[in-house]
């Protein structure tokens, strides 16, 4: 059976007539490919990029060509000219023979790249460019559209072209991007993908020292240690700081330039290791220092775990230079590790991270998992269960969402990322059940999430808080400092703190206690009494309800008048003592009492005078004779 072209049809050849792009001539379909090949050479303007080999053509399917009437190839109008010759068939063909062979064979009308045969069927993975479906007579369409596969093989056969050089839709989004430039949006199925399995705050750990954001007073630019992990001179370090702000990331990018310089470097963390593992990983480093010249890195995450025993079998090795150690630790280094060991390593402070710099890798992971991110300000429905361009996500979420995740983060940026990918695979898990819910057969097209999501995630603040660590002092410190200045809302601001972390009450109580004697003392007796009450009422109830309790001592305190004459007075009597140079004084023998005979009959107790036996004020000496005159409560030296 013999298939017509648009030769034998006029109104075939009038449907299926194209432009040139080069020379706005109109001209059929089937021989545009020759034309242009003849109208390059004339235009070599017109060559936008090298040429490339030519995609090898296949004979339509009979069964394509009886779905619809098929343009037959620059080629295959010649095959038919030898069987049966027509006139119009001639003409063009003529056409076609005397335009100029192109050198080597090549096509000067590009390829696209990224052209690959199409999935299993002979169907392509996506649609066309612009420019291919143009010579097909088929107008551009997106490149998340679906298309009926009749139509597919049909647009495929009209043209001449075959599945091979058909756009694979990956590969053609990649290169060209979608309309407007940008690259095809990742659906939800494929984000979902992205966060399943692996923690996101692993994932995103950068590999460079210019994507190392936060931390710019330790390895900033213009910083020694900055100069140093360039240069691969990595000296013993002591990365100390909260969690979440980094030091794992570093210790990473350092692992990364040390595989550049042929650096061996070895991780293991302390809440697992033992001494024989690290043992065993010291005697590797000789054996690579003796045979081999090769430096090692020893990275012990967690170093506080180690007991002192534990941090001195590194002692010898790091001053030998066997090994260098780079240590992270959470804990304040000068009571967690050993004096011996901490005088051989310098001490990196890693600082909270700022809410900026948050913000900064919240954004990064959002752009590498391709999701959009919504204006809120702009008016707009992202549910919306009509197509959507391919160039727009699936996945969505407010600008709000993520500020508000960064603020609620506290600084640590594991808990930012691992509540984004909380907040995402939440959303994306309840995208299924919409349709349920909803009485809807189908899903929305876009998944948002928004700000009360990632509230919901997280549930509360993400407070830095040990209670057995240096934060665990650092509060009740400022708490102590706020009441002395008589600061009522600094003082509730951490008394919140330290509560909210889970702080022991108790603890507080105590510690008020100490405080109404010590800084309000006799300029107000009763804030002791306060106090002390204050103490039993949190013995009594416990939290949460004794926490308004504290929070009444805590403002009634910090607006007491203070008076520190009792405690400075007493710091004197300290400093006297323990500055004593020699024996300490006996105590006079009138003050000394006397029960028995025989310490009457030493004088103990003679010329004491009783002070209620006499009206008028009793002159009598109180302290030894070596310090009469001596007054506490306005000097300290005895």
């Amino acid at each position: 059976m013999e298939v017509s072209g648009p030769e034998d049809d006029p109104l075939l050849a009038q449907l299926h007539r194209v432009q040139c792009p080069v020379c706005q001539q109109a001209m059929p379909a089937a021989h545009i490919n020759a034309h242009l090949d003849r109208c390059l050479l004339l235009h070599p303007a017109g060559l936008a990029e090298p040429a490339q080999p030519r995609a090898k053509r296949r004979r339509p399917s009979e069964s394509s060509a009886l779905k619809q009437p098929a343009t037959p190839t620059a080629a295959e109008s010649s095959e038919g000219e030898a069987e049966e010759p027509d006139d119009g068939g001639e003409s063009e063909d003529r056409e076609s023979d005397d335009a100029p062979p192109t050198p080597s064979g090549a096509r000067l009308l590009p390829d696209f790249p990224g052209a690959r045969p199409g999935s299993p069927g002979g169907k392509g993975a996506g649609p066309r460019p612009a420019a291919a479906a143009a010579a097909g007579g088929a107008s551009p369409r997106s490149w998340g559209e679906a298309e009926a596969p009749e139509e597919e093989e049909a647009a495929g056969d009209a043209d001449g072209e075959d599945d091979a050089g058909r756009w694979d839709a990956d590969a053609g989004a990649a290169a060209f991007g979608a309309p407007g430039g940008r690259p095809r949006a990742p659906a939800a199925e494929e984000v979902r993908q992205l966060l399943e399995g692996k923690p996101l705050a692993d994932t995103m750990r950068p590999d460079a020292l210019q994507d190392f954001v936060g931390q710019g007073r330790a390895v900033g630019p213009e910083t020694l240690l900055r100069s140093l992990l360039e240069a691969s001179e990595v000296p013993s370090l002591i990365l100390w700081g909260p969690p979440g702000c980094g030091k794992t990331t570093l210790a990473h990018i350092i692992a990364n330039n040390s595989k550049k310089h042929s650096i061996r470097f070895v991780t293991l963390s302390a809440t697992s290791a033992k001494t024989t593992d690290v043992r065993d990983v010291i005697k590797q480093a000789q054996n690579e220092k003796r045979f081999f010249k090769r430096k090692t890195i020893l990275f012990i995450d967690e170093i506080h775990r180690f007991n002192k025993s534990q941090q001195d079998t590194f002692l010898p090795h790091v001053e030998c230079g066997t090994i260098t150690l780079i240590g992270a630790t959470t804990e304040n280094p000068s009571f967690q590790v050993n004096a011996a060991l901490l005088s051989r390593c310098r001490v990196i402070v890693l600082e909270k991270l700022p809410v900026e710099a948050v913000v900064t890798i919240l954004m990064r992971a959002v752009n590498s998992l391709g999701i959009q991110v919504l204006d809120s300000s702009r008016p707009a429905d992202p549910l919306s269960h009509g197509g959507n361009s391919s160039s727009e996500s699936s996945v969505l979420i407010e600008d709000k969402a993520v500020d508000t995740l960064a603020h609620l983060s506290d600084g640590d940026a594991r808990a930012g990322l691992n509540g984004l990918q909380l907040a995402v695979l939440a959303r994306l898990s309840a995208r299924k059940t919409f349709g349920k819910k909803g009485g809807q057969s189908y899903p929305p097209s876009r998944v948002l999430v928004t700000e009360s999501d990632v509230k919901e995630g997280l549930q509360r603040s993400h407070i830095l808080y040990d209670r057995a660590g240096e934060e665990h002092y650092n509060c009740i410190s400022a708490l102590h400092k706020s009441m002395r200045g008589s600061d009522s809302s600094a003082a509730l601001y951490w008394l919140g703190r330290m509560l909210e972390g889970g702080e022991d009450p108790l603890y507080v109580a105590r510690r008020l206690v100490r405080f109404a004697s010590e800084d309000v003392g006799l300029a107000d007796p009763s804030a002791l009494t306060q106090a002390v009450a204050t103490y039993q009422g949190c013995h009594f109830i416990g939290m949460p309800e004794c926490e308004v309790l504290l929070a009444q001592c805590v403002v009634y305190l910090a607006r007491a008048p203070k008076s520190v004459e009792v405690y400075s007075a007493y710091n004197n009597v300290k400093a006297c003592l323990r500055g004593h140079q020699g024996p300490l004084p006996p105590v006079p023998l009138h003050l000394r009492n006397a029960p028995t005979r025989l310490m009457k009959d030493l004088g103990y107790g003679q010329g004491y005078k009783y002070n209620p036996a006499y009206s008028e004020p009793v002159e009598q000496e109180y302290l030894p004779q070596e310090l009469r005159g001596v007054d506490f409560f306005k000097q300290r030296r005895c």
